[in-house]
């Protein structure tokens, strides 16, 4: 059973590639896992396999904090369904360009690096505002939105797990303080910032494209094909004949669009009229502000003891509450339409948040068949010491891509280093270091994490194409990374 345990993320993986399709492949998972799981103690594997997925799913949601994540991610829904149809985002966007504060490439990118990096409280959240903000200015310079995912997915896991003062240093703090190690956990945790390879090298590749301009890989063939057609339209629009126009166009649009990706097809969609930019940066800043205000509530003063579950969709709550009065105030909306307006939002995003609850559950279920503790194990006692380092960041890296979670990979992984560090000697933030990267490099290649549903819901990118359009990069990370710490045991060790 141990080997068979591998086997549910292996077909999610296989069917994804195959069909491109990311919910059958989680259905499929999920399935496998429970059938699995049912061998064990039933005959009757497929019935009580199938009955099982299911109270899987309602375990799932049963979770207050997973009940949390599902609805605040059909909450933001709402709350991005008002900012753009208010006209506010086009509003913010031209006030930005007019000012000079985002008026090339280069200064777009860094704007939305820069409000990721900031908001280093929450990852979810700092996502969604670089997102929210950027969306339309990354349309307007004609920028895909695979790069605008790439950018808030590779700022806001690596920050948060940089910075440290937010629920990611508490969560791992907590990990560590059940271990007696000679020296305080805070010292620990701390210490593992510098040796965090993947995070800062991640942050740099960034800095690297916002700073260079410069694409590479299935990303930089996602933003010819997007320039490729934007080109073609505005041709086929500036035609004098009407009618010569209307045959050409309906032409290109046949052919283009077995191709044409979701970030093409929202840079055709019209563009809502601008009207104030506070219709988007006042729920904004409300979102932003009420985040670390319940995180400070939630945990009792400390900050960075707050829940950022709750916290997350407290601060939803508040933007979607002060966007709603707002655009109700401006007597411009009135309140049936804005409540059409916000249902639309959440059926927006229905299919992202369906991916969201299965990989949650797919998690859940790979948790309780045992898959990440049998790969924990691949990295054994008889590993020599200066590769034992480097094979606990690819067996995180292994464990976050398989379950979709890097805090799953640090609560399988953290029992496991702490051992060898009181066994051999091992250099503690070192060890500390190089799980916390495995499992965010992992998390950035994995089509199940949750971060990734996040990165693609609050960019507007086709989840597949986030996926396959970060990997190249994540893959470069990953190796740069073994290779450093491969180095720092040799010198360390």
């Amino acid at each position: 059973m141990d080997w068979l345990s591998v086997l549910p993320p292996l077909v999610a993986i296989i069917i994804v590639i195959w069909k491109k399709e990311v919910i059958l492949a989680l259905l499929t998972a999920v399935f496998t896992s429970e059938l699995l799981l049912a061998s064990q103690e039933h005959s009757n594997v497929i019935f009580h396999a199938f009955i099982g997925s299911l109270e899987r799913v309602i375990g799932v949601v049963s979770s207050a904090g997973n009940a949390r994540i599902l609805i605040f991610s059909l909450l933001i829904g709402a709350l991005l369904a008002y900012v753009r149809d208010s006209g506010g985002v086009t509003a913010t966007v031209e006030k930005l360009v007019n000012k000079g504060i985002a008026k090339s490439k280069r200064q777009v990118g860094a704007l939305t690096m820069f409000t990721g990096m900031v908001i280093f409280i929450e990852s979810n959240l700092s996502v969604l505002t670089a997102g929210i903000l950027s969306r339309d200015l990354f349309d307007k310079f004609k920028m895909s939105r695979a790069r605008l995912a790439y950018i808030i997915d590779s700022t806001s896991a690596p920050v948060c797990i940089l910075v440290l003062l937010n629920g990611w240093g508490a969560y791992v703090l907590a990990l560590l303080n059940n271990y007696e190690l000679g020296q305080s956990s805070v010292s620990i945790l701390w210490g593992s910032v510098a040796f965090n390879f993947y995070a800062i090298i991640a942050l740099l590749m960034v800095v690297y494209t916002v700073v260079t301009d410069r694409v590479h890989g299935p990303m930089k063939t996602a933003e010819l094909a997007l320039n490729t057609s934007e080109k073609t339209k505005e041709r086929v629009e500036s035609d004098d004949l009407s009618q010569r126009s209307s045959i050409a166009e309906s032409s290109i649009v046949q052919t283009a669009a077995p191709q044409e990706t979701l970030s093409q097809a929202i840079l055709h969609e019209a563009m809502v009229p601008a009207t104030k930019a506070r219709f988007m940066l006042v729920p904004l800043m409300s979102m932003i502000f009420g985040m670390f205000f319940f995180m400070y509530w939630s945990g009792n003063g400390d900050i960075t003891q707050g829940d950022g579950s709750k916290s997350v969709l407290y601060a939803t709550c508040l933007g979607l509450a002060v966007s709603y009065f707002l655009l109700r105030f401006s007597n411009r909306f009135e309140h049936q339409e804005l409540v059409e307006i916000g249902f639309k939002g959440i059926a927006e995003l229905l299919p992202l948040v369906t991916i969201v609850l299965l990989s949650l559950t797919l998690g859940a279920s790979l948790k309780e068949l045992g898959t990440g503790y049998f790969i924990a194990g691949i990295v054994g006692e008889y590993l020599p010491l200066v590769l034992v380092i480097p094979m606990l960041f690819i067996a995180g890296a292994i464990i976050s891509f398989s379950t979709g979670t890097s805090w799953g990979t640090f609560a399988i992984l953290i029992p496991i280093g702490v051992p060898l560090i009181q066994a051999l000697g091992l250099p503690p933030s070192l060890v500390i270091a190089a799980i916390l990267g495995g499992g965010i490099f992992g998390d950035h290649c994995s089509p199940i994490s949750d971060t990734t549903c996040v990165s693609a819901i609050a960019s507007g990118c086709d989840l597949l194409e986030h996926v396959k359009t970060q990997m190249p990069y994540a893959l470069f990370g990953g190796a740069v990374t073994l290779v450093a710490y491969i180095i720092a045991s040799i010198v360390m060790i």
